[in-house]
């Protein structure tokens, strides 16, 4: 049995030691080290280079958000899992800003420590180690054409039209693409994708990741709802609690797979900065970032650009602003002013047109092809359309010079 070697940092001994107990019976976990300040954890990490780092917060002298910080930086291969008695939203947006993977709020039980280590610790083994480059002979695959796009569509915060969008957006580039189109909705607790779209799927995600231990793409496609647009989707689980089945490992398999396979993949989200979305937001070629025009929705979109930012993700962001009203709200002047950018683009408030389309499970840029609402869809999808074909040309060009100077 592989084992995870894990380094608890607390400044209190005594936590240390519970924590020790708590995984004492877990043989696949194996505590390597322990450390009571950040000082000392960088330092130790660097020894040791744990799998998965257990990081308090609050320390005297580098906290557990600096430490984290640097250990992200100079030991990638380790994953963090923060520990802390603070359980609001913004520690875990710093603790995620900071590099963590994971977050547990203390008290917590022996199981969710082992989860929770096992999920962070397969989520990095996934992922290839980012400082060595394997030689020529190891490649075996060919390298994905440039104009196949992965396009996430996220916020962390709830009730701005995610879903929405998603779904329109999908059926919009397969009608005017004419191309493969596949929408997954990786909101696990309460994804309404199929239910927006009338579909019935025959299974979800959370039944395929049970069939087979390894993923094929035969199991994969078997399990796509075909929409009579042509986009094929990977529903949602039908209840909350078969969301712990899906791992980032899991979402990591599925991206890849439906990338190679289709032209465009849409994701949509939960308004959360989890393993599952960071996993998906690293693989994204563009991130759709929706906000609307009230100042929580302002509040949280400052707050995703800044960690999209720390994740050296803020270059693939389109910012979309929803349900826009000239009547109600912050000034668009302002809202740039904020954001230190414009909108990609804003998709006007119809509440007609969008609660008709949820409720009859047809996407408006069908029903209602001539609406505002649909011509703004259009054009940001025309975005993303130019953006495979600018891609697709350079890739071109680039092949086109080689062989030249291959004579």
């Amino acid at each position: 049995m592989s084992q995870t070697s894990v380094l608890v940092v607390d400044d209190i001994a005594n936590v240390r030691e519970d924590i020790k107990r708590l995984l004492y019976f877990e043989e696949d976990i194996s505590v390597v080290g322990e450390a009571g300040d950040g000082e000392e954890a960088l330092r130790m990490a660097e020894n040791l280079k744990p799998d998965v780092v257990l990081m308090d917060i609050n320390m005297p002298g580098m906290d557990g958000i600096m430490a984290s910080e640097k250990i992200s930086s100079q030991i990638p291969e380790t994953a963090i899992v923060i520990i802390s008695i603070q359980g609001e939203p913004e520690y875990l947006r710093k603790a995620m800003a900071a590099g963590a993977r994971d977050y547990l709020v203390k008290p917590f039980s022996c199981n969710e420590l082992a989860e929770t280590i096992r999920r962070a610790s397969s989520s990095y083994k996934i992922r290839p180690n980012r400082n060595t480059v394997p030689p020529p002979a190891a490649v075996q695959t060919e390298p994905e054409p440039p104009d196949k796009r992965i396009i996430v569509v996220f916020s962390s915060k709830g009730g701005v039209g995610k879903s929405t969008v998603s779904c329109n957006m999908a059926v919009c580039l397969a009608q005017e693409t004419q191309k493969k189109v596949a929408l997954v909705d990786l909101d696990l607790q309460g994804g309404d994708d199929a239910v927006m779209l009338n579909l019935t799927p025959r299974g979800t995600i959370a039944e395929m990741v049970q069939e087979e231990e390894q993923l094929e793409y035969s199991l994969l496609n078997s399990y796509l709802a075909p929409h009579m647009s042509g986009v094929k989707v990977l529903p949602a689980p039908f209840r909350p609690e078969q969301a712990e089945l899906i791992t980032a490992a899991h979402v990591v398999d599925i991206l890849t797979m439906l990338k190679a396979n289709h032209d465009y993949v849409v994701v949509d989200t939960s308004p959360l900065f989890n393993d599952l979305n960071l996993s998906a937001l690293e693989m994204a070629d563009d991130i759709i970032l929706i906000f609307t025009r009230d100042l929580p929705s302002i509040k949280h979109v400052k707050t995703d650009l800044e960690v999209l930012e720390t994740l050296n993700q803020s270059h693939k962001v389109k910012l979309v602003l929803n349900k826009s009203t000239q009547d109600f709200g912050v000034k668009l002047a302002d809202l740039q002013k904020n954001l230190n950018a414009p909108p990609a683009a804003i998709l006007p408030f119809d509440e007609k047109t969008v609660l008709s389309s949820i409720n009859k499970g047809h996407p408006f840029v069908i029903t209602s092809a001539n609406s505002r609402i649909t011509q703004s869809i259009k054009a940001l999808a025309a975005e993303f359309e130019t953006a495979a074909e600018t891609a697709s040309a350079a890739a071109g060009k680039k092949s086109l010079f080689n062989k030249l100077f291959s004579f």
